[in-house]
């Protein structure tokens, strides 16, 4: 691509902004209506959720991988002005991501649903802004709905967030109402970038992704200073140092340019192999002329759920670790290491940010490399405390040491934001006590709708809490979280017996109390998909040398008495005595054969 001889924009008329929402609010509806007023795309280029690439988000209609482009703008006063949108992911399980994305901007535009109105993410999203000492302009979509109620949404906007419901603006993103007055708000309220171009270079990685090519491609915004081509560059967070290749900006496709100045976002390539070099938060500074201080903020992303990943044949091993090698390039938070198991072979053992983050990773690896595979149940990490006092972190069952010699275990709990219409108030109650909730606090945001604190632990939360609490609310709750301390737990491995043989890839880390149920239902599930045999199968659950649930699969049996037609009966009994013989020997060498549709169905049923 030939480079672009422009000299960088006058900062004043830079604008650095960002779109938040809670899920499904219309944030991707409202960039694609932003990028075809700015004429970026070409009409027959053009498609609903351009920025949305994998057919995942498509589908769901979330946004996974944040996207950021550059918009050009003819505003009302004639004046030009570069208007750019950095893109955040909508889900709780991407926050650090979103917070990284905050940082890069001045302001941000608060996207409310006119017939959902405020919700926790919502909410949530908000506070993490105001954290950032960014502007907000609050806008109110989807106003074409039958049940769109402006009024209220309003209210809720002066009560629950505390701006001014006055200059929020009413557009319908997809009927494309309303939508010109954004831009021009944009440009108006929020206040440019500062910055001296002169200054050391200080800019923020705020994402990357893979180019099969150019290698990773670093998404960044300038705070101080200049970056060009040539110039030599280092990773304050772990002093990688790099010569650029090339910078520019987004505008859909990469448009190279000279110079990246203070004020502006855009992209650097400068030949680094894998996305896991780049971290998200980390600053980028010279390496001969320094900066005096990173950037506040940056953390390493910690996985929080963990699930073995299996391939369903045995010879599909090698696609497997190529499959998560790929897209380990295009997903630095995912970690894995290998992984095996009596029963299920070789695999991985893999680490997600939160359970939409294994479903993602599930699916890609499902449908871009064509794998079939098995995950074993989510566990949390737990931290042990053993009887010569050290300390151990577990989140694989296989790694649970003789419950003898731990004197205590700690699991982590989270702080949970729980909004809902107050009618709901007792069924969302006992659905959080029944998940081992602390209820710490409730308050009214209005008349009608109420926000719930409570304080539960992650591993009830990953199986089936979020299903749940939609069905007892009817849709209308909203849930937000965060991880917030290890507390002291009674925690057991739940092993399943099968013919009087453990299957270590059933095994589960749970709590006392809840294991006799979780016990009962692994074994339900077992029995209704293991094939009967010529013999008795007993399918047990057990703490230790303790059977907690049993359940059995009858035989096959052969009417050995048919042939007698009256006589005495002890010749029946002997009959019988002599096939009982015959059961006890074939149980004792039998193997039963666990079909994969039971391992499916016993990690399904925590979530049905």
């Amino acid at each position: 691509m030939p480079q672009e001889n422009t000299l960088p924009i006058e900062m004043k008329r830079i604008r650095n902004f960002s779109i938040i929402a809670h899920i499904d609010h219309g944030k991707s509806t409202l960039s694609d209506r932003l990028i075809q007023m700015t004429h970026v795309v070409l009409d027959r280029d053009f498609k609903d959720q351009i920025l949305d690439n994998m057919d995942i988000e498509r589908e769901r209609g979330i946004t996974i991988k944040s996207q950021t482009i550059c918009l050009p703008y003819q505003a009302k006063d004639k004046q030009s002005y570069i208007l750019n949108l950095i893109d955040t992911p909508g889900h709780v399980d991407f926050t650090y991501e979103v917070s990284r994305a905050l940082a890069s901007c001045e302001g941000a535009l608060l996207l409310i649903d006119a017939s959902q109105g405020v919700e926790a993410q919502t909410l949530a999203n908000l506070y993490m802004a105001l954290e950032h000492d960014l502007e907000i302009i609050p806008i109110i979509n989807k106003i074409d709905l039958p049940s769109a109620d402006v009024d209220r949404v309003k209210q809720q906007i002066k009560d629950d967030l505390g701006l001014d419901p006055e200059t929020a603006i009413l557009i319908s993103a997809k009927e494309g109402t309303g939508v010109e007055a954004v831009p021009e708000a944009i440009v108006n309220y929020l206040p440019p970038p500062s910055g001296d171009q002169e200054s050391p270079l200080q800019a923020l990685i705020f994402d990357s992704h893979y180019d099969a090519f150019r290698g990773t491609i670093v998404h960044i915004r300038v705070f101080q200073g200049t970056v060009k081509p040539k110039d030599t560059i280092m990773f304050m967070s772990n002093n990688a140092v790099y010569r650029v290749e090339e910078v520019g900006v987004f505008q859909i496709k990469r448009i190279p340019r000279n110079a990246l100045s203070a004020g502006e976002v855009g992209y650097i390539i400068a030949g680094i192999k894998t996305v896991s070099d780049t971290r998200c938060g980390d600053t980028v500074t010279m390496k001969h002329r320094p900066c005096e201080s990173p950037m506040p903020g940056f953390k390493e992303t910690k996985p929080v759920v963990f699930s073995s990943i299996y391939p369903v044949a045995s010879d599909g091993y090698e696609d497997l670790s190529s499959g998560l090698e790929k897209l380990k390039l295009n997903d630095a938070s995912l970690i894995y290491e290998k992984d095996t198991s009596v029963a299920l072979g070789f695999g991985f053992r893999c680490g997600f940010l939160g359970l939409l983050h294994l479903e993602v990773v599930q699916e890609r690896l499902e449908r871009e490399y064509d794998l079939s595979l098995i995950l074993t149940a989510p566990s949390v990490r737990y931290e042990l405390t053993m009887n010569d006092g050290t300390i151990k972190i577990i989140d694989n069952p296989a790694l649970y040491p003789d419950p003898t010699t731990i004197e205590r275990t700690k699991e982590p709990f989270i702080r949970a934001a729980i909004i809902i219409p107050d009618r709901y108030m007792g069924l969302v109650m006992k659905l959080c006590l029944d998940h081992r909730g602390i209820n710490k606090t409730y308050q009214y945001l209005t008349s009608n709708r109420l926000e719930m604190i409570f304080e539960l632990p992650l591993a009830e939360v990953i199986y089936d809490f979020y299903d749940k609490l939609k069905s007892v609310t009817q849709g209308f709750g909203s849930f937000d979280y965060d991880i917030i301390d290890f507390r002291e737990t009674d925690l057991v491995k739940l092993d399943i017996l099968i013919n009087g043989e453990r299957v270590d890839a059933l095994s589960q880390l749970v709590h006392r109390d809840r294991a006799v149920d979780r016990a009962r239902r692994a074994c339900e599930k077992l029995r209704e998909e293991i094939p009967r045999q010529m013999f008795k199968i007993a399918i047990q659950g057990a703490i230790g040398g303790n059977i907690i649930a049993r359940k059995t699969i009858s035989p096959f049996r052969k009417d050995v008495t048919a042939k007698c037609y009256g006589g005495d009966v002890t010749r029946k009994r002997k009959l019988l005595e002599k096939q009982k013989k015959g059961k006890k020997r074939m149980k004792m060498v039998g193997q039963v054969m666990i079909p994969q549709s039971a391992f499916l169905s016993v990690l399904k049923s925590d979530k049905e």
